[in-house]
């Protein structure tokens, strides 16, 4: 298959490397050294599995059996799934992956195969006064090595929690980082989870890594997929089936047997770093001899070390942390197309559901579909509209995804908006209004707006409830406010107090757009003593998955924190989603590195009427941010829903109420509340959850002395929601 220059080809060595090593997991074909492990390891003939950490109440049934460890646990009320793991290091760790039904042979959907991970050890500038919030950082560009994790099979620990059990494997290496192989199933869910969790003591490692099972004689028939066009494909396989990456819709590829099928996917948002070019970069692979000719038959998840080649930050790796390396398999008895289905449920398609009472809403897109369109124009000497822009792609994406409610921020990159005058950037504000109102209708509104990143400090957006006429600076000779006949009121900006003037008079809202980090690092810390910050048209900052850790169980803990430093700063402030991508397409990647506002609104506006009803609930604090997979339909702190002010008794008592829908099963919920100085958490075990469940949650929480309330959950794939906070006031 033909492949994107940034794409490397399986097998070649990484750009700029100093050494590229190829490797397999858990000793798959034993040559030289490696072998010699094995020799020793093989005298080993009856390891000792610790089962003190089990629980048959996990409903996760371990039995071991001589040098074999079988698990077997509900896999759906009529269906059960079978894994026998190998003891003897000699052999293939996985003997068999089965799905069995009452009164029937098992179906084998594979054996005598392995989990290979090859981990890429690269170098995060530490001398980049962002450090480890670094965005604009090439680890590609540095000497880094790709190293194989090899298990030493010496120690084997079963652990259960609620409705979930792990196998503990270890001891894992892969250069200087070592830990363990982790298998984890769960109560009445077809998943197999496996993570290789590696740790370093060396400072300033950023990485990358690729994975999946490999084996030399898997019986599988053909690969399923469906393309970045979401069309299912298939190829019959042979041994011989050379190693091909894919770029595929939905992140998963299937192994289909004669029996059923194997699907494998990474966890859907986690696993990809942050990046402004959202291209479907082929994140899945099959074949034989990936990495080497000694590889064998395989298919797993792979990573990009080049990106777009355009600001490529990896993974964070910081010393002493947990580095979950982790991958989702997912068994059926049904054929490919099936599983594809059944691993498409766990994201909803890769489409925001729809939840009664709100509206979803997106944030922060530098398109510069106004500047295509009038390139276009002008060039072809017509008033038209370019029938392939007629309707543009990136509208036909945002409606693929489920978005309600679109919000932009043009001319960002072709022109620079601050230095325009008026007779330039006026007449771009007005193409940019009637190509919203012409894109939008009764079932999607597309919202004008731009990161204007001037008179306030780092980088900020702005929005306003109908199109407003302003320009980025402020001659001498020009008034704050002018009419114009063709535009009616313009006006110009030269300072912090004219835009907040701006702000007042237009009833407008403004963000710090990435807090902490890239063009926005320093703030909204350096401004917060200012009176547009602590005006009511500042709304707060906004959130994404930058920068991303493995070793974190949540996502995009940067903005959390600066969430959690604004309230306690004292001014009610909100922390909305935003994604801050360039290009929006159908055959993108692009839920990966999305997010979404679900805003307590029951109508959505027309363009026409302006949108006031938008900016309302931001303000008011009513919307919850979510991945996709976890909903909060459902958040009250003794019946007041956040955003809104709840006078505390002298006992501080509270009762928080959440309702709560997810996919993968969860991992925890926390209370998170602030006294002006310090944040304080409550967590909450969530490891009695099963896959694609509802409850409502009713917890009883001590508020003494608190200013504000808010609560976070998260799922077994880092995938979660947050709320607004709740108000705090003594009585």
């Amino acid at each position: 298959m033909n492949q994107p220059s940034s794409v490397r080809p399986p097998g070649s060595a990484r750009p700029r490397s100093r050494r590229s090593l190829t490797f397999i997991l858990t000793g798959l074909f034993f040559a030289g050294a490696v072998a010699a492990r094995v020799a020793e390891n093989s005298a080993v003939k009856n390891l000792r599995v610790d089962f003190t950490g089990y629980h048959k109440a996990s409903g996760v049934v371990v039995k071991q059996a001589q040098q074999q460890l079988a698990i077997e646990w509900p896999v759906s009320k009529t269906e059960a799934g079978r894994v026998v793991l190998n003891l003897d290091s000699t052999k293939p760790l996985l003997e068999k992956i089965s799905v069995v039904a009452a009164g029937k042979p098992a179906c084998v959907l594979g054996q005598k195969l392995n989990p290979v991970t090859w981990l890429t050890v690269g170098e995060r500038d530490l001398k980049n006064p962002a450090g480890w919030v670094a965005f604009f950082d090439d680890p590609n560009s540095r000497p880094h090595q790709t190293y194989p994790a090899v298990l030493d099979l010496h120690t084997v620990r079963v652990s259960s929690a609620g409705a979930r059990t792990t196998i503990h494997l270890g001891e894992v290496h892969a250069g200087s980082f070592h830990g363990e192989l982790r298998l984890s199933f769960y109560r009445h869910s077809p998943l197999i989870h496996l993570e290789t969790v590696v740790t370093t003591e060396e400072d300033g490692r950023a990485i990358l890594y690729d994975t999946g099972l490999a084996g030399h004689s898997p019986d599988w028939q053909r690969m399923v997929w469906k393309d970045d066009a979401a069309a299912v494909q298939q190829i019959n396989l042979n041994a011989e089936t050379p190693a091909t990456p894919l770029a595929v819709a939905g992140r998963a590829l299937v192994a289909e047997s004669v029996a059923g099928s194997l699907a494998v996917f990474p966890a859907p948002h986690q696993y990809f770093y942050p990046v402004d070019q959202v291209t479907n970069l082929k994140f899945v692979w099959y074949g034989k001899g990936y990495q080497s000719a000694a590889d064998g038959f395989g298919f797993g998840i792979r990573q990009s070390a080049t990106g777009f080649n355009h600001y490529i930050p990896w993974f964070n790796a910081p010393p002493h942390t947990e580095q979950h390396l982790g991958v989702f398999y997912l068994i059926s008895s049904g054929d490919g197309a099936q599983a594809l289905n059944e691993v498409s449920a766990f994201t909803h398609g890769d489409r925001y559901p729809k939840l009664p009472g709100h509206l979803t809403f997106s944030s922060h897109y530098h398109i510069e579909h106004t500047q295509e369109l009038l390139k276009r124009q002008r060039a072809e000497h017509t008033s038209e509209i370019p029938k392939d822009l007629w309707l543009p792609g990136f509208v036909r994406t945002f409606k693929a995804r489920g978005v309600d409610i679109v919000h932009l921020a043009e001319f960002h990159l072709d022109v620079n908006a601050p230095s325009l005058k008026d007779e330039q950037r006026l007449p771009l504000l007005k193409a940019m209004f009637s190509e919203c109102a012409r894109l939008s209708n009764d079932k999607f509104l597309l919202l004008p707006g731009e990161e204007a990143n001037v008179q306030l400090g780092g980088h900020w957006l702005a929005l306003f409830p109908k199109p407003v006429y302003w320009v980025l600076n402020r001659p001498a000779d020009k008034l704050f406010a002018e009419p114009s006949a063709d535009y009616g009121t313009v006006y110009h900006v030269g300072s912090s107090e004219d835009v907040l003037q701006l702000m007042e008079r237009e009833h407008g809202l403004m963000w710090t757009a990435h807090a902490r980090i890239k063009g926005s690092r320093g703030f909204p810390d350096n401004y917060k003593a200012k009176n547009f910050f602590s005006s009511d048209h500042f709304l707060g900052a906004a959130w994404k998955a930058m920068p991303a850790d493995l070793s974190q169980p949540r996502l995009g803990l940067r903005a959390l924190d600066v969430m959690d430093d604004m309230e306690n700063w004292g001014g009610k402030k909100q922390v909305l989603g935003e994604v801050d991508a360039f290009r929006m397409e159908t055959n993108f990647e692009t839920y990966a590195h999305m997010n979404i506002n679900y805003l307590r609104l029951d109508k959505l506006p027309k363009f026409s009427d302006g949108w006031q009803s938008v900016l309302d609930t931001l303000r008011a604090g009513k919307f919850f941010v979510s991945s996709g997979e976890v909903l909060i339909p459902r958040f009250t702190v003794s019946g007041q829903e956040s955003g809104a002010t709840l006078k505390l008794s002298g006992a501080a008592k509270a009762t928080i109420e959440v309702g709560l829908q997810w996919t993968f099963p969860l991992a925890f919920a926390e209370i998170i509340s602030g006294d002006g100085l310090q944040v304080f958490r409550q967590r909450i075990d969530l490891a009695n959850t099963e896959s694609f469940g509802s409850k409502t949650m009713r917890v009883p929480v001590d508020l003494k002395g608190r200013t504000w309330v808010r609560f976070e959950v998260w799922d077994i794939a880092a995938n979660g929601a947050f709320t607004q906070p709740v108000w705090l006031k003594s009585e």
